[in-house]
């Protein structure tokens, strides 16, 4: 019988969490269970997931950043159809492709003329590895400094920068070097880092992915001041925050900012073939491939794959043509200003913080008595349990896909593609009140559903979910 992959998926969809649960992350599988995330997906299309029953679900986590130009874009789905009828030589490896000679020069059309040099690799954190070892070549030194709460991605090298013990449990001893961090804001500490004149880069996220922050001062214009005068080189890790999320191309033109290195993936893959890149000065790539004889000491097998760079190739193009940088901008400012506006109705809202479509709204302790104990008592168990409650309902009741933004936070985030436009913020905004609206009713069902969490959690002897079982 001839291979036919539709027929596969067609007879066997549903049986996706029994597939996992027996040859995957079994654990994975439990926590999703757990929290009712385990829906089966049977298509997707623009900002929309469909169930088995052609049900719609509006996804605002974009997979983490990855559909910024939404699912299945037809343009990207025709230059992989073209690369494939064209039966282009593939890696040769000792050869210059043309695609990825393309792809090259979008992305240097669209940074600042001073970071011109690129490499080309398949994810986050591979990017993230490969800009490290640009820096430690370019300046002799092997310190790394980054900031608190940092999130850069779950290889080795990328962990040790990772603020959060949660995710490094168990993985140590991390790399020498790469342990300092440093507050957002706080510009002595930085200084005490780099004045030895030992640190190779500074690395940041404009936006953390991890609850959202960004400095309320000039942290960063002061920081790459600091950077120029001890010599450390200034990495902006643009994987999340870069084309488009935060309502400008990249996330440190916000801050008029000139980094030595960044780095890219997520929607770079156009959400089909994983694409990721450093862009650099050439100064600095040069420094890295200094003779013949290592001009391959950096490399991956997969880096320059055609159908990768079809892939990044168009969906810059969609990028640019659909007006997707500026949308974003538009519609961020009408969702967190709609939001914002609820805070007078729901005493749970603290803040809502952001730039563009990458969004963060942070609960805190409720001003009306019976909530104030209800809240207590939710915290004394673990403190993510109420975001995890609103992020269950949008998703159950709703049928809007969200996130609890990190470890131990009262924070929900959303990354909503770029695509949206006022009808689906106004579906997210109408939700949510009624989400919060339910939470003020106690006892009452959302109430319910965290003592079921924990029912859940203690029955099978695992901790409590943390509502983000993989990270970004």
């Amino acid at each position: 019988m001839a291979f036919d992959l539709k027929e596969i998926i067609a007879a066997r969809l549903g049986e996706n969490y029994e597939l996992h649960h027996q040859h995957i992350n079994r654990t994975l599988v439990a926590a999703q269970r757990v929290i009712g995330f385990d829906k089966v997906y049977a298509r997707a299309e623009g900002a929309y997931l469909y169930d088995m029953d052609s049900q719609p679900y509006l996804d605002f986590l974009s997979g983490y950043s990855v559909f910024n130009i939404g699912r299945n874009h037809p343009v990207v789905k025709k230059a992989i159809r073209d690369v494939l009828d064209l039966d282009l030589p593939n890696m040769v490896q000792m050869d210059c492709s043309l695609l990825s000679g393309l792809l090259a020069e979008a992305i240097t059309k669209r940074t600042p003329p001073h970071l011109d040099a690129i490499f080309f690799c398949n994810s986050g954190t591979e990017a993230i590895e490969g800009a490290l070892k640009f820096a430690r070549a370019a300046t002799g030194r092997k310190r790394v400094v980054s900031l608190e709460n940092a999130f850069h991605g779950l290889s080795l090298g990328s962990l040790s920068l990772m603020g959060c013990e949660s995710f490094t449990e168990g993985f140590g001893p991390l790399m020498e070097g790469f342990d300092a961090r440093v507050p957002i804001d706080d510009l002595d500490a930085l200084d005490r880092q780099l004045r030895s004149r030992d640190v190779a880069a500074f690395v940041i996220e404009t936006v953390q992915g991890k609850g959202c922050k960004s400095p309320k001062t000039d942290f960063f214009v002061r920081a790459q001041e600091l950077c120029r005068k001890y010599g450390t080189l200034l990495i902006s890790d643009e994987i999340q925050t870069g084309l488009g999320r935060t309502g400008k191309m990249f996330g440190f033109q916000h801050w008029n900012l000139e980094p030595d290195i960044i780095t890219l993936a997520k929607t770079l893959s156009g959400g089909y073939v994983p694409c990721g890149a450093i862009v650099t000065r050439r100064e600095i790539y040069q420094k890295t491939f200094s003779r013949m004889d290592r001009c391959v000491v950096h490399s991956t097998t997969f880096g320059r794959n055609n159908l990768a760079m079809a892939c990044g190739v168009a969906a810059l193009e969609v990028i640019d043509n659909e007006n997707l940088v500026e949308n974003a901008a538009k519609m961020g400012a009408l969702l967190m200003e709609k939001v914002d506006l609820l805070r007078a109705k729901h005493s749970f809202i603290k803040e809502v913080r952001g730039k563009g479509l990458m969004i963060a709204i942070e609960f805190h302790e409720p001003k009306e008595l019976k909530l104030k104990m209800a809240w207590k008592v939710l915290h004394k168990i673990d403190k993510v349990l109420f975001a995890q409650m609103v992020v269950t309902q949008m998703l159950s009741k709703h049928r809007i896909l969200t996130q609890v933004a990190g470890h131990a936070m009262d924070v929900v985030k959303i990354l909503p593609p770029l695509i949206i436009g006022e009808r689906e913020v106004d579906m997210f905004v109408n939700a949510f009140d009624d989400v919060l609206t339910e939470c003020r009713k106690f006892p009452g069902p959302m109430w319910e559903i965290g003592n079921n969490f924990v029912k859940a959690a203690l029955g099978s002897k695992r901790p409590v979910p943390s509502g983000r079982p993989i990270s970004a």
